[in-house]
């Protein structure tokens, strides 16, 4: 009997990709006295390609395109503010993610979040897809010290959510950092497809997250 979904942030309830797609093309306009001098598609690929899906924290993406753009007048540090302070506003959900969380919540199971990141701002994050009050627990890596794939931050939540990992399923993209360190501690691991890889080891495999619910009542009937 499944008693909890946890799930990863990025890739997996929020499309990031599209996310950084529409606030990059937002923060060219937004400052576009600075960096207007550059071609906006090339000012929003170079980001993007700096910043390696998330995995580059926006320090050394920003330092990189001020040296490679000659960006005057305005500093990476003020460019890095604008990220914190602006992406917020710029997140968007996949689709169907709030109907899954209500129809997760109709069956009774409590509900998690783990993600890698910054505290504040992957809370405001969360908070902008109006999301946060369907979860029991929200573990962010830089407020709990350790990150994924690190068995114990999944430990943590199991332990917070008053749950055993075989009771309970984790949802993320990444195949090492969400389903394989989630296969780990003995959870179920579901892999949310994403395009980057092919031939994850996952118990079960989604596209969609309308998926999931189906999947907890699969392994609940079993």
């Amino acid at each position: 009997m499944i008693k909890a979904a946890i799930f990863d942030l990025d890739g997996t309830l929020l499309n990031r990709d599209e996310s950084v797609k529409l606030f990059i093309d937002n923060q060219y306009g937004r400052l576009h006295r600075f960096v207007g001098h550059i071609p906006r598609a090339q000012f929003a690929a170079r980001f993007i390609e700096l910043d390696n899906r998330g995995y580059v924290w926006k320090d050394t993406v920003y330092q990189q395109l001020v040296d490679e753009f000659k960006v005057k007048d305005i500093t990476w540090e003020e460019l890095l503010q604008d990220y914190v302070d602006e992406f917020q506003n710029n997140c968007v959900p996949f689709l169907g993610l709030i109907e899954m969380l209500e129809e997760i919540k109709r069956m009774d199971l409590k509900l998690g979040i783990i993600t890698n990141g910054k505290g504040q701002f992957q809370m405001d994050n969360i908070r902008a897809l109006g999301i946060e009050d369907y979860f029991d627990v929200i573990l962010v890596s830089e407020w709990e010290g350790i990150k994924k794939p690190d068995s114990q931050i999944f430990e943590r939540a199991l332990e917070r959510l008053n749950v055993s990992p075989t009771e309970s399923i984790f949802v993320g993209d990444h195949p090492v950092n969400d389903v394989e360190a989630a296969k780990n501690v003995g959870m179920i691991g579901v892999w949310k497809r994403d395009f980057q890889w092919n031939a994850v080891e996952a118990d079960f495999i989604v596209d969609d997250l309308a998926e999931v619910p189906l999947i907890i009542e699969k392994i609940s009937a079993s």
